[in-house]
């Protein structure tokens, strides 16, 4: 014993000369495993961090920025020259990424479609050189990768030598991937104006060590000061020690982007085992893949969790050393008894985070290439008993908009939901046994569960502590996961000049109050307005349905989009329509297919008012309903429901709390350039065991440019074992179509007026959406039917039954 205390006091004293850090003199964790939950999920972003850049890019003030994996870009326009006859040629240079990379995938997009670029032969220092499929000659791309010694676009250089804005034979990008754009005119294949192009680039060829003989491991070709050898992958594991080995200048060697680290300050160990989990095939697809563009000027930190967060992963800190551990299950390297825990020691031990640390509604966005490379919505991730457990509805976000791949997303989304499930974390004194056994990462058992080691920590007196996260196999487990979305690419636009019909075309029945203070029946034709002047005229064609007398009607201004009619329509019949159009100058027309109305003209269209106004109230209500429990602060809920960033802000508040019970008060201003607000909430919980009783009252004032609102609300829930109500009430002010309206809602089964005491007082009472009266004084009744008895009275007539 006296050795090894004499030992640790050497390397204390050494390395710290007696400081406070000499009370944990060894120590690392994991940048976050025992931390995912509100912290991680609910992290800050500095900007989304995607394989899209999606603007282009003017000037010499852009950041420096390049591409790990394959992703779209419009690029940063460096130069443009018109020449020939009559300026028929222009040529446009677009920088696309720093660094050596690999070369752009087979097609671009313009004019809002995905075009396919034909390979060509031409002659020049370029690496590749294509044209468009259906444009011939008159789009010509030369493609350079940005190699070391790469030469100048001599076909540029020649056709500006005589022209005030030339191109120069040093002008060779040095050290960036680009594309040279040369378009010649032509009126029929441009008449849609200027191509805006987007590329997809398939960005840095990196360095994998796994394939370096020369390392430890290794073996193959690849050197990491040879970048002629290195490849093009998606691996995020690779992505992230090229990262943080860093891009560096081709001359100065100064660091570019990333973090400039060398092979000897990273963990290879934990690399080489995360590179091999992302290969791992998973059906016929990797594990894990992703793609991400990134500047000199973003955060390490961030990039690093983008990686981290493709793989299902947690950074690392080994001894100094840094590393990854990827989300897969391993075999645990051994189990922790009781004669591994010293007596003498305290333990800190929380087998369940609690309920505000832990989300039971994930959902989350991908990149869809079948979408032209925009976001597109994951399954959400939601398990009713982890509602139950929770005694609530907690939902967040985690984007993978580094993922272009739906499975991959899918599968990524449903790991970080079981991980944020996990709760336990545990801070355990350990035998030198153990200690001396086990590094961050791995997997160990204790009390017949499975943990991974967080934290590893040895103190002066050569004492180990580990600090562990719940975890288990089944987080990895892909059985019950359901494949990724399918995502239908979007239809390519019409021509305007060739349409020979509206598009998008219905009808549907319904009613207005004529001058006389009648209901009368009406027919409402939408369309999709056309972006074609030479169409004059919309024409429209109906009937009832199974009759065959045709009626006609039109609208002069096809540009509105809709176009009601009353002519020749009855009421409580069920009507079919077509559309054609009207041309100047007269051209090829074609018939809509027959739409046919989903209701009876009339008053029916009264029942879908109903429903409509009805579901306008309950989306309000669910909007309330959702403030309950929340743990954000008041600001924060107000910023985020109206969308408003930054702003100025005061509040004041107060709390009281204890096991089973709280109230919570605050009172908020808020000024931006978005709207200004006054609000104030009152909230009560009580819970005991799977009870729960919930109350809020809250006042709410919004003046906005575009109009004011003014809400007073007063919202309930409780829980009872399985059973779960919420009830509520709202009077408010808002504006609508820039009218201040006002209206009061209720959420109640049963809402009763009565006027007192006594026997003879007959309540008003709405109860399952049925209005219930003992006497009513009523003037004038309009119905679409009224029954008395076994009489039926509607518009076809009386009607007894037997």
């Amino acid at each position: 014993m006296a050795i090894f205390s004499a030992i640790g006091s050497l390397i204390a004293g050494a390395l710290f000369a007696g400081s406070a850090l000499a009370a944990t003199v060894i120590g690392s964790a994991l940048a976050f495993a025992a931390s995912l939950g509100f912290q991680y999920l609910n992290r800050p972003k500095k900007r989304k961090y995607t394989a899209v850049q999606g603007e282009t890019q003017y000037g010499g003030d852009v950041p420096v920025g390049t591409l790990f994996g394959t992703g779209k870009t419009k690029g940063q326009r460096a130069f443009y020259a018109k020449y020939g006859s009559g300026n028929k040629v222009n040529a446009e240079v677009f920088l696309l990424a720093n660094g050596w990379c690999d070369g752009l995938e087979p097609y671009v997009y313009f004019f809002g479609r995905k075009r396919n670029l034909v390979p060509t032969v031409v002659g020049g220092n370029h690496v590749a050189a294509y044209n468009v499929a259906g444009y011939g000659s008159s789009i010509l791309i030369l493609f350079f990768d940005g190699r070391p010694g790469q030469g100048v676009d001599t076909h540029l250089v020649a056709n500006t030598a005589t022209l005030g804005q030339r191109w120069k034979a040093t002008s060779v990008n040095a050290g960036m991937a680009y594309v040279v754009v040369y378009r010649t005119y032509d009126a029929d294949l441009f008449s849609q104006g200027k191509p805006e192009f987007e590329f997809v680039l398939r960005g840095l060829r990196e360095y994998d060590p796994r394939k370096d003989s020369t390392v430890a491991g290794g073996s193959g070709p690849q050197r990491i000061d040879d970048p002629s050898t290195w490849v093009h992958t998606r691996n995020p594991a690779v992505h992230r020690l090229n990262y943080q080995l860093g891009l560096r200048a081709m001359i100065s060697g100064r660091t570019l982007i990333g973090e400039g680290k060398s092979l000897g300050q990273l963990d290879l160990a934990t690399y080489f085992v995360a590179m091999n989990v992302c290969d791992t095939l998973r059906g016929s697809k990797p594990t894990y893949q992703c793609s991400l563009w990134v500047t000199g000027e973003d955060d390490h930190t961030e990039i690093l969790k983008e990686f981290d967060d493709a793989m299902a992963g947690y950074g690392l800190n080994r001894r100094g050393l840094s590393g990854i551990v990827a989300g897969a299950p391993q075999v645990p390297v051994l189990e922790i008894t009781a004669e591994d825990i010293p007596i003498d020691r305290a333990k800190d031990i929380q087998f369940r985070k609690s309920a505000f640390e832990r989300y039971n509604h994930l959902s989350g966005q991908f990149l869809s290439i079948e979408a032209m490379w925009n976001p597109e919505s994951l399954t959400p991730v939601h398990v009713n008993a982890d509602v139950a457990a929770d005694g609530r509805n907690r939902q967040t976000s985690n984007d993978f908009l580094q993922v272009s791949d739906p499975d991959i997303a899918q599968y990524l989304l449903n790991i970080r939901y079981r991980q944020n499930r996990r709760g336990g974390t545990v801070t355990l004194p350990v035998s030198r046994r153990v200690g001396l056994r086990v590094q961050e990462g791995e997997w160990v058992i204790w009390r017949g569960k499975t943990w991974m080691i967080s934290e590893w920590a040895l103190d002066e007196k050569f004492r180990f502590t580990l600090k562990l996260s719940e975890t288990d196999a089944d987080i990895y487990d892909d059985g019950d996961i359901e494949p990724g979305p399918v995502v239908i690419p979007p239809t390519p636009p019409v021509n305007p000049s060739l349409l020979s019909t509206v598009q998008n075309f219905d009808v549907e029945a319904g009613y207005m109050t004529g001058a006389a203070g009648y209901d009368v029946p009406i027919l409402r034709f939408t369309w999709e307005p056309p972006e074609d002047p030479t169409i004059t005229a919309v024409r429209f064609f109906y009937k009832v349905d199974g009759t065959t007398d045709v009626f006609q009607d039109q609208s002069v201004n096809p540009e509105t989009g809709e176009y009601t009619t009353t002519k020749n329509v009855v009421s409580g019949k069920v009507y079919v329509a077509q559309a054609t159009i009207t041309t100047s100058p007269d051209r090829l027309k074609t018939f809509t297919p027959w739409m046919t109305t989903a209701e009876a003209t009339g008053m029916l269209t009264a029942i879908a008012e109903l429903n409509h106004l009805g579901g306008a109230v309950r989306h309000l209500f669910e909007g309330l309903y959702a403030e309950l429990g929340r743990v954000e602060n008041l600001i924060a809920r107000i910023q985020q429901n109206l969308q408003i960033n930054g702003g100025v802000s005061q509040s004041i508040g107060r709390q009281l709390q204890q096991v089973g019970a709280s109230f919570r008060e605050e009172i908020v201003i808020l000024t931006s350039d978005v709207a200004n607000v006054a609000a104030a909430t009152e909230e009560l919980i009580a819970e005991f065991g799977e009870n729960l009783a919930n109350g809020m009252v809250a006042f709410q004032a919004v003046a906005a440019p575009d109009g004011v609102n003014v809400r007073y609300a007063i919202l309930l829930k409780a829980q009872l074992g399985d059973e779960f109500e919420q009830s509520g009430f709202f009077i408010e002010l808002y504006t609508e179509d820039g009218v201040i309206r006002s209206r009061a809602g209720f959420d109640v089964d049963q809402l009763v007026v009565t006027g007192g005491g006594g026997d003879a007082i007959k309540p008003f009472v709405i109860e399952d959406g049925v209005t219930k009266m003992a006497l009513a004084h009523i003037i004038k009744i309009i119905s679409g039917e009224i029954e008395i008895g076994k009489t039926l009275i509607n518009s076809n007539g009386i009607t007894v039954s037997s």
